[in-house]
């Protein structure tokens, strides 16, 4: 198995048993120790390489345990502090951390609770734990991007100049996409006053700042839109065995869809995601029918792509209302299988198998 499927089935096993582990001990057996082994490819059973409740006396602090130190060639590479799956790891749950790092050879550590993962250097001071951590990863939520770092950790391939050469880009871009993120979801007053002011020429009042409190996020939204259509753009340009749409079929952009949509159901929420995975299913799908024979219906638990607006008839179902989605799709019998997928661009991978199911329809 690749390590991008090992990284994908355990993510599947937080997902599904997360909310069932209470405790500090669960969680180390349920998730740290199967991504020590199946991810990073040690053996938590060789005390060569894994060894749980780590000792080091430091300073006046005596008998204080690490939960678990990696190995390498005798010296310890990795530190590992975990926490219980039911709360968010937080640097005061590192103190422990900070002050072994100090007075081992360790170069890496992560503060865990079993579902995210932040691992630290020393990019600050020499020897000393960062307060921040270069790397998160989320098995909820797994960014693509990070998964060559994550997998440099790994015994196979274990490269820590690599690790460390890239550790300060990881760090900020990280975090700024993180920041971004944020201000996408909930504009601060410090962003909203940011654009006002690159477009308004007069004084940044309250009156004005309300104004542009929905005019930013308005904006924000259309931008996220756009990017989606150029991307489908490019798909239905160069996508294999895609037709090209009849001069008569209307088109319709991915903004005005959006807008539509996120406006037509105020007891259901349509999120901006769903509907960017709706258009990349109907981009797929156009490669056997016309567009317009594409639709979709949200529901509390699913986003149904249909055939025809027919719910006998489904192309795929998107999952996207917790942190891990996944992509639903349905075999002749109409037995529903979910894939698990990191981000949308996923959906194109599972091309063959959406075309299938629209033929099956038509």
């Amino acid at each position: 198995m690749e390590f991008e499927d090992r990284l994908s089935a355990l993510a599947t096993k937080v997902h599904n048993q997360a909310a069932a582990i209470g405790t500090e001990e669960a969680t180390k057996n349920a998730f740290v120790m199967p991504f020590i082994s199946t991810i990073l490819g040690y053996d938590v059973f060789d005390p060569l390489e894994v060894v749980p409740e780590f000792t080091a006396d430091v300073g006046i602090k005596k008998g204080e345990k690490i939960d678990y130190a990696i190995m390498r060639d005798g010296e310890v590479q990795i530190l590992i502090e975990c926490k219980a799956s039911t709360g968010s790891p937080k640097i005061e749950h590192a103190s422990q951390l900070f002050r072994y790092f100090s007075t081992t050879n360790a170069r890496i550590a992560a503060l865990t609770n079993g579902v995210i993962w932040q691992f630290y250097t020393d990019l600050d001071a020499p020897n000393r734990m960062d307060a921040k951590p270069f790397l998160v990863l989320d098995l909820l939520d797994i960014d693509e991007t990070l998964i060559p770092e994550v997998k440099k950790l790994s015994k196979e391939t274990f490269d820590l100049e690599s690790i460390i050469s890239a550790a300060e880009e990881l760090k900020y871009v990280g975090a700024l996409k993180r920041a971004i993120g944020g201000q996408f979801r909930d504009p601060s007053d410090d962003w909203i006053k940011f654009f006002a002011t690159k477009v308004y020429e007069g004084s940044y009042t309250q009156r004005v700042r309300e104004q542009f409190t929905s005019l930013v996020t308005k904006a924000s939204r259309q931008f996220l839109t756009e990017s989606v259509n150029d991307r489908l753009k490019t798909a239905l340009g160069a996508g294999a065995g895609i037709r090209p749409i009849d001069e008569g079929t209307s088109s319709v952009t991915s903004e005005q869809v959006a807008q539509d949509d996120l406006d037509r159901d105020t007891e259901i929420e349509t999120t901006l995601e769903e509907i960017e995975g709706y258009q990349i299913v109907k981009a797929i799908a156009c490669g056997e029918i016309k567009p317009v024979r594409v639709t979709h219906r949200d529901a509390k638990s699913y986003f149904a792509v249909l055939l025809d607006d027919n719910n006998r008839k489904p192309i795929a179902r998107l999952h996207f209302n917790s942190k891990q989605k996944y992509l639903g799709l349905l075999d002749e019998a109409k037995v529903e299988t979910r894939h698990p997928i990191s981000s949308l661009d996923e959906i194109y991978l599972h091309a063959d198998s959406i075309r299938g199911a629209v033929i099956r329809y038509r």
